[in-house]
């Protein structure tokens, strides 16, 4: 179960598209090294706009991850790869479900969705 995660949004500067998308498949392996990183997606919205988002069980998780591998290169790649700094919100889990959790964060009966 998770409660805790991260949006990031990063906007590629024209031409970069290419090593911003190898940069974030670049990250996994740094990422599966955190325990406490749940789940960890690298996303493109758009030609030029990039994201990750990821998911921590609590806030401890979440700024682990914060001050870790992949948040230090990013931050340090940031001003040759995109346009501007990337956005970093915090937000909140309200229900998930991941694979082998066999549980839901949201505990209310199936007939609560039926029409």
């Amino acid at each position: 179960m998770v409660k805790a995660a991260l949006l990031v949004r990063m906007e590629a500067k024209p031409g970069k598209e290419k090593e911003v998308e190898d940069f974030l498949k670049g990250a996994l392996p740094l990422v599966e090294e955190e325990l406490n990183t749940t789940a960890w997606f690298a996303i493109r919205l758009s030609p030029l706009v990039f994201g990750i988002f990821d998911a921590f069980p609590d806030e401890s998780g979440r700024q682990a991850h914060l001050v870790g591998k992949v948040a230090e290169a990013l931050m340090k790649k940031a001003p040759d790869l995109f346009l501007k700094e990337p956005t970093i919100e915090k937000v909140e889990v309200l229900a998930d479900k991941l694979p082998g959790s066999g549980a839901r964060s949201v505990d209310l009966p199936p007939e609560a969705f039926a029409p």
